[in-house]
C-alpha cells in the first residue's frame, strides 16, 4: 500500500489567525463552481472533516459540488492489509450521506469520491475495487495512486512516500486496465521531472480516462528554486506532449503547495488574489492553451492550499486568470470539465 506521513510534514500549516489578517468578497458569486480536489482528514493535530469544509464552502463562491481526493484518511486498524483503504471510503460515504439530507446546504459535498488502492496488485485489485464501489453506493469514480518520487529530498513535496519507477510497473498498469473495465477513472500526481512517465502511461492505457493533478507538479525548491524559467521550460515540452492525448486531463491547482515555490505562506501576511493570479498564471494559461477548457478543472486542494490563502481568495485568484475567456471556457473550466470527467450529476 502507498503510505502516508512517515515523512516530515513538507506542507504550510493553517494559520488562521494568519490567513484573518487579510479577506475578499467573492468575484463573480453566481458563477457555479465544482470543486473536484478536496481532501478530509484527522493528522498531525489538524483535523479537517464536514465542519471545517463548510465553513470554507460558505464563504461566498458558489460551490454547488464537491469530489473527495484520496489522502489515507481514516484508513481501518484491523483486518487484511490491502483491505485497509475501504476505510477511507467507509468515512467519506458517511460524509456525503450529510450532506445529501440537506441539513448541511445545497452545495452536493462529496459527490464523488476517488479513493486509494495499491494498483500493483493488478488483475488482484478487482475485488477491492468492487468493495469500494458497493460501500459508495454510486459515488465512487476512480482511483489515485501518488507516484510522486524524487532522490533529492530537498525536492520533495509530497507526505506520500512510493517507490520510483510505479508507473512502469507491469502489474500496475495491469491495474490501470482494471479501472477501465470497472469504469473508473485514474488521477495522478508526481513531480514535473516524472512527466515522461506519465506520458508512456497514457500512451500504453489510452483507455483509461487520466487525470493530472496539480498542473504537473513543478518542483520550485530544492535544487530547482532558482531555475524556475529552465524548469518551466522542460515542463512545458512534457506537458505539449501529454496534452496530444485526448485520454488525459489536467486540474488547475495545488500551486498553493510549499514544493512549487511560490513561498507565499512564509510571509508575514497571506496573499492577495491579485498577487496568486499574477504569479500562478503563467502555469494555468499554459495548460489552457495546451488541453483546452474541456480538459480543464481548477480545484482547491483544500486543505493543503488553505497554508498559502483561504478558499475566498483561492477561487478569486482562479477567477481573476480566467477572466478572458469565453462564458463558454469558464463553464468547462469551473464546473462542466470535473462533472464530465467525473461523471456528476447535474441535480
Amino acid at each position: 500500500m502507498q503510505t502516508y506521513a512517515d515523512i516530515p510534514n513538507p506542507h504550510y500549516p493553517v494559520r488562521d489567525d494568519w490567513l484573518a489578517r487579510h479577506t475578499e468578497d467573492a468575484l463573480e458569486p453566481a458563477l457555479p463552481i465544482v470543486d473536484p480536489h478536496h481532501h478530509l482528514w484527522d493528522r498531525d493535530g489538524h483535523r479537517y472533516f464536514l465542519d471545517e469544509l463548510l465553513e470554507d464552502l460558505n464563504t461566498g463562491h458558489n460551490i454547488v459540488a464537491t469530489m473527495f481526493m484520496e489522502c489515507g484518511a481514516m484508513y481501518r486498524n484491523t483486518g487484511p492489509e490491502n483491505d485497509r483503504c475501504l476505510g477511507e471510503t467507509e468515512f467519506v460515504n458517511g460524509v456525503a450521506a450529510l450532506s445529501a439530507s440537506g441539513l448541511y446546504g445545497d452545495t452536493q459535498i462529496c459527490a464523488g469520491i476517488v479513493g486509494g488502492v495499491d494498483l500493483r496488485l493488478g488483475d488482484n485489485v478487482t475485488p477491492i475495487l468492487e468493495r469500494h464501489i458497493a460501500i459508495a453506493d454510486g459515488r465512487f469514480r476512480g482511483i489515485r495512486q501518488v507516484s510522486a518520487w524524487h532522490d533529492d529530498p530537498a525536492a520533495r513535496g509530497s507526505l506520500a512516500s512510493p517507490p520510483p519507477g510505479i508507473l512502469a510497473d507491469s502489474n500496475f498498469r495491469s491495474g490501470v486496465k482494471t479501472l477501465t473495465r470497472l469504469g473508473l477513472t485514474f488521477d495522478a500526481y508526481m513531480y514535473h521531472t516524472q512527466l515522461a512517465e506519465m506520458l508512456d502511461l497514457a500512451r500504453a492505457v489510452p483507455e483509461t480516462s487520466m487525470i493530472l493533478n496539480h498542473v504537473g507538479g513543478v518542483i520550485g525548491i530544492g535544487p530547482y528554486a532558482d531555475k524556475r524559467d529552465e524548469e518551466f521550460a522542460k515542463w512545458r515540452r512534457h506537458m505539449t506532449e501529454i496534452a496530444a492525448l485526448d485520454n488525459v486531463s489536467v486540474k488547475l491547482g495545488g500551486l498553493g503547495m510549499r514544493v512549487f515555490g511560490f513561498g507565499f505562506g512564509d510571509r508575514p501576511h497571506p496573499p492577495t488574489s491579485d498577487e496568486l493570479a499574477q504569479a500562478w498564471r503563467p502555469y494555468i494559461e499554459t495548460c489552457i492553451e495546451l488541453f483546452g477548457a474541456e480538459r480543464c478543472m481548477f480545484e482547491s486542494n483544500f486543505p493543503v492550499d488553505k497554508g498559502t490563502c483561504s478558499y475566498a481568495v483561492i477561487w478569486n485568484a482562479f477567477k481573476r486568470i480566467a477572466s478572458g475567456a469565453s462564458a463558454d471556457e469558464k463553464q468547462a473550466l469551473f464546473e462542466t470539465t470535473a462533472r464530465r470527467v467525473y461523471r456528476l450529476s447535474s441535480a
